[in-house]
């Protein structure tokens, strides 16, 4: 008798699985762009808005502030309600938002639509890792994520480019109204995509969402950024003050919530468990520190070049091109075969080497600004990007390799939630040291003396690091 050998074949990958990678790519470009295109409409929004110093941090921090506090949040509504319908919700809303900022009709209420649209895109962007899990399979997974680096550097490098163009254009006399439309072709494109091949996710719902939580987050990550940006203007009063350390106790407060709920057995926002592990909680201050200071001391950078220097909105964005190609370097080298052969932790402690050298050259070419050309800071702003290149590839895989694989999920949203919090945290320290001299005719002043945080920032970043793993978490 002859027997039947029976094989079980694998079933076939979702046939749109690169299209679903492609719309999950649009929505992280449209976020980044967002988190950076501003960042060259100042002195517009100053003379159509009247804008003063504290309503241009808040255009700009809001944003990252409301993205942050949100994004843990956003991915359980990912669980409980399905991450396609969560996406597609959040990228119509997104893109909706997108137009509101671009008809307000004065900068409070371009604030106001400034944190909803970053609260719309917490709802948006934690459901793409999930997406592209539920659509590739295991063996593909690497390439999948490999696209999120460039893309990543893609969306932060073309902000301030294509804002400084649009503004200056003035196509049809929208001004800086152009950097928030453009995203309204792109967004209804990606919708229509979504709806048409992002197939079905699961929804549990049996799952409970925890709302008292998420308000302590986002209450947590107000009372840190408020003060931070009002301070200056106020004058540093004791409330401003009893905010920040506020803020400490209400984070503290929301971890012993969660471990209490886990221990009753109800779901939680995060798992605490993530917080016993000292290396990811190392990780998690490593990646305070540099994204404070990658956020802060670029955006001071677009803001000297026009309210010290008179540059153009075109020419600010083009003052981050000797940034974007040092980052293509640093990001190329680190990502191609450094972080492997060295190690993560290795990786990033040099390139906080080599970002803190490249702020020290930048400081040491500006012993005044009498005759300024761009050139002259073109060296440091060049070495700083590549240490920040050296630095954005690996770090978050690094941390990650601190946890345990089914911690990772909870352990990535924390780190996105802290990546957007303390951008905008970057935003209001930077911003308060830069503004607290420019408005007084010394800009250049307030650069070099914004160069001193991010020095101290570095400083710490490296003082951290040899808590970090020593290799990065493979998918």
């Amino acid at each position: 008798m002859v027997g039947v050998v029976m094989s079980e074949t694998a079933p076939a990958p979702y046939q749109h699985r690169w299209l679903v990678l492609t719309v999950v790519l649009i929505a992280e470009i449209m976020d980044l762009l967002d988190s950076t295109i501003v960042n060259v409409a100042g002195p517009t929004l100053a003379e159509k808005l009247q804008a003063t110093s504290t309503d241009l941090q808040w255009v700009i921090g809001g944003y990252a502030l409301a993205l942050g506090s949100g994004l843990i949040l956003g991915g359980r509504l990912g669980d409980r309600f399905g991450g396609r319908n969560m996406f597609i919700f959040g990228l119509a809303g997104f893109t909706l938002a997108s137009l509101l900022c671009a008809v307000a009709p004065s900068v409070g209420l371009l604030i106001l639509f400034r944190f909803i649209q970053g609260f719309l895109g917490a709802m948006l962007l934690p459901q793409g890792f999930g997406l592209i899990r539920e659509t590739f399979p295991p063996q593909e997974f690497g390439k999948a994520f490999a696209a999120y680096g460039p893309a990543f550097g893609l969306g932060g490098i073309l902000g301030p480019i294509i804002g400084g163009f649009l503004i200056q254009a003035n196509i049809l006399d929208l001004g800086w109204r152009a950097v928030f439309l453009v995203n309204l072709p792109i967004g209804i494109a990606a919708v229509i995509l979504a709806w048409r091949f992002v197939p079905k996710s699961h929804v549990d719902k049996s799952l409970k969402i925890d709302v008292w939580g998420a308000l302590m987050v986002i209450l947590a990550s107000g009372m840190l950024v408020y003060p931070l940006i009002k301070g200056q203007e106020a004058g540093w009063p004791l409330w401003t003050w009893a905010m920040l350390a506020g803020s400490l106790v209400v984070f503290y407060l929301f971890s012993l919530m969660e471990r209490a709920a886990a221990k009753r057995g109800h779901t939680t926002l995060i798992d605490p468990s993530i917080f016993t592990k000292r290396a990811y909680k190392m990780g998690l201050s490593g990646l305070a520190l540099y994204f404070a200071g990658f956020t802060g001391v670029y955006l001071i950078l677009t803001l000297f070049v026009q309210f010290g220097q008179h540059f153009t909105s075109a020419e600010a964005g083009l003052a981050n091109i000797p940034i974007a190609l040092g980052s293509a370097i640093g990001g190329g080298i680190s990502g191609g075969f450094l972080a492997e052969k060295i190690g993560g932790r290795i990786t990033l402690q040099l390139g906080g080497a080599v970002q803190l050298v490249g702020v020290v050259v930048l400081w040491l070419s500006m012993p005044s600004t009498e005759n300024f050309t761009i050139w002259q800071i073109v060296p440091g702003l060049v070495i700083s990007g590549i240490g920040t290149g050296l630095i954005a590839a690996p770090l978050f895989g690094t941390i990650l390799a601190s946890v345990e694989g089914r911690q990772s999920g909870s352990a990535s949203g924390v780190m996105s939630a802290v990546q957007s919090v303390f951008s905008s945290v970057g935003v209001a320290i930077f911003g308060t040291v830069f503004f607290k001299h420019s408005l007084v005719g010394q800009a250049d002043v307030g650069f070099r003396n914004a160069l001193l945080v991010q020095v101290v920032l570095l400083v710490l970043f490296l003082a951290v690091s040899p808590a970090f793993p020593k290799r990065e978490q493979s998918f």
